[in-house]
């Protein structure tokens, strides 16, 4: 059986996670924090959460993840069969990653954990970078209603555990709402929040939160 290492506070860890839910790949979880103790390391060579074990054994980064449930497992399909649509579907999830996540990601630490102020060079930068990737996104994404079309892609993956964070920064650190003029992106948040696996991972994301804020915010600890 597939098992996925990895801790319910992770969007990337919940990326990977729905993708299994959503093709019903039977798959059990496997509690972990990434360090960089030699026990972790030799299951993830960065120390980073997901991990996902196979047969083969262990396979680190969400992306490549992804791509192999796609490729060797059953299930809806997440990625179009045209190699010019998966193309598509891949390029809006990277540029969700580099030009939203990344980003926002910069700014996590003061703005969901109580932690230090971010430093103003990095705050600025984030900023723009954040308005440059939105509005990337409004042009990119066909919000029809999915991201990328009419079918729940691996793009909606990225989209879904990107943006709302992104969202919260903006509001927070920007007095900015970066869905501003995005009437159907807002639509489909709405609409992946009604999903019953999303449902479940925030269930198990909520009810993880208090255990996972203590280890962050003890001493030494950056969240992992």
């Amino acid at each position: 059986m597939l098992k996925l290492y990895g801790f319910a506070a992770s969007n990337y860890f919940n990326m990977v996670k729905l993708a299994l839910m959503e093709k019903a790949l039977p798959f059990e979880t496997v509690p972990f924090h990434g360090c960089q103790n030699p026990q972790i390391l030799a299951v993830s060579p960065r120390g980073k959460v997901p991990v996902l074990e196979t047969e083969q054994g262990f396979l680190s980064e969400t992306d490549a993840i992804l791509d192999y449930l796609e490729e060797t497992q059953p299930g809806i399909a997440l990625l179009p069969g045209e190699p010019f649509a998966r193309a598509g579907v891949r390029a809006l999830a990277k540029e969700i990653e580099l030009y939203i996540e990344l980003p926002a990601r910069v700014c996590y630490v003061e703005v969901f954990f109580g932690g230090r102020p971010t430093p103003e060079a990095l705050k600025a930068k984030a900023g723009r970078d954040l308005v440059k990737g939105f509005t990337a996104l409004k042009q990119r994404a066909r919000f029809a209603p999915y991201a990328a079309g009419e079918r729940f892609t691996l793009a909606d993956l990225y989209f879904l555990y990107s943006v709302d964070l992104a969202v919260e920064v903006g509001k927070r650190l920007f007095d900015v709402d970066f869905l501003s003029g995005m009437p159907a992106a807002r639509a489909l948040l709405e609409r992946l929040a009604e999903n019953p696996n999303v449902q479940k991972i925030a269930a198990d994301r909520l009810a993880e939160a208090p255990a996972f804020l203590e280890r962050v915010r003890a001493p030494g600890r950056t969240p992992g």
